[in-house]
């Protein structure tokens, strides 16, 4: 992917708000890889600030602060929950209620890049926190908005999975459903105030419904 290829929904001297693809990661590997990050970054001659992540295969907004001062005010306001993200994602099965919310003890275990329900607090685990709204259902599947409460690793993935309702195309976490790599989970929405100027501001985008398993239920559950 080119720097060129990127699509932007804002951009100032503070912020830039940009769709990740899927496939792209969020920021520079190791082994040289580019990441969004540093694909704006190339873009703008100068360093980005890496604000929350999207794992490779998930695609859908993002928000990155272009100076440090940004970054600081920014990062202040997602650990004080006032920096709002909100996903689409399609299950394995149908979760037993509408909506609710969902809260766990998470356990991040780095050296296999997996997170697990667990149920105590020891070193290393962390409280997570969801609440969900099934907007559609359709084949044995269903479409639910999240809006996270808190940001833990593999999040919305590891607490559905738990309850048997794993994200279509998530074998890691017990889908059965391959869907070439990816994952039926979309960064749909980011809502939070603007560093500087103070303006609420939200973006939103859209998963593409032609694509499996969006194609399930067509566009007009998207709320």
């Amino acid at each position: 992917m080119h720097n060129k290829d990127l699509k932007i929904l804002f951009e100032d001297e503070n912020i830039t708000v940009c769709i990740k693809p899927k496939g792209i990661l969020s920021e520079d590997a190791q082994t040289g890889e580019k990441g969004i990050i540093g694909l704006l970054g190339d873009r703008a001659g100068k360093q980005m600030y890496l604000l929350h992540r999207l794992d490779r295969n998930v695609g859908g907004v993002m928000v990155f602060a272009n100076n440090k001062k940004s970054a600081a005010v920014l990062s202040a306001d997602i650990a004080n929950g006032r920096f709002f993200k909100e996903y689409l994602a399609v299950t394995d099965g149908i979760p037993e209620e509408e909506n609710g919310v969902y809260k766990d003890l998470l356990f991040k275990d780095s050296k296999k890049n997996r997170s697990y329900v667990v149920n105590r607090m020891r070193k290393g685990v962390k409280e997570a926190s969801l609440e969900y709204k099934v907007l559609h259902k359709k084949d044995g599947k269903a479409v639910v908005r999240v809006l996270l409460h808190t940001g833990r690793t593999h999040q919305i993935r590891v607490q559905f999975a738990s309850r048997k309702t794993p994200l279509t195309g998530d074998v890691k976490y017990g889908s059965r459903d391959r869907m070439g790599g990816d994952i039926a989970l979309h960064s749909c929405c980011i809502s939070f105030c603007h560093p500087v100027t103070k303006e609420k501001m939200c973006f939103e985008s859209q998963p593409d419904f032609n694509d499996y398993p969006w194609n399930i239920f067509g566009g007009d559950f998207y709320a």
